[in-house]
């Protein structure tokens, strides 16, 4: 995640920095120090403050699941862990998950495929 992108999220929450440091569980020079690029945001940062993101939108109750949206053939559906956790509107929260007939083998392939898709921008756009 890049740090305009982190600031950018905490902004849409509504926080401020000492704030989101409490809600990430890190320090307020850890939040500053992401936002202005001298420390890369940590995987599970990036993961928790999107969640709250699409959380606080209230939009995941009502998304549709990625493997409706992607039109997935049941045989990639029935290998991907969100199927099997019944998580298709937070499919980009999932490592392991299978998106394009590929496996995502890492955080940062599955963002860059993530930040693409229409599940993870639905999930919190305005």
């Amino acid at each position: 995640m890049e740090n305009k992108d982190f600031s950018e999220i905490r902004h849409r929450l509504k926080k401020t920095q000492l704030q989101m440091a409490q809600l990430m569980g890190v320090s307020l020079k850890a939040i500053q120090s992401f936002e202005q690029g001298w420390r890369r945001v940590p995987v599970h940062t990036e993961r928790q403050s999107l969640l709250l993101l699409a959380l606080k939108g209230s939009r995941l109750q009502k998304a549709r699941p990625c493997w409706l949206i992607k039109k997935c053939p049941r045989e990639t559906r029935q290998t991907c862990p969100a199927w099997e956790f019944k998580a298709g509107q937070i499919c980009w929260l999932i490592n392991g998950t299978i998106c394009k007939g590929k496996l995502q083998k890492n955080w940062h392939q599955k963002m860059e495929m993530c930040k693409k898709c229409e599940v993870l921008k639905s999930a919190y756009s305005h």
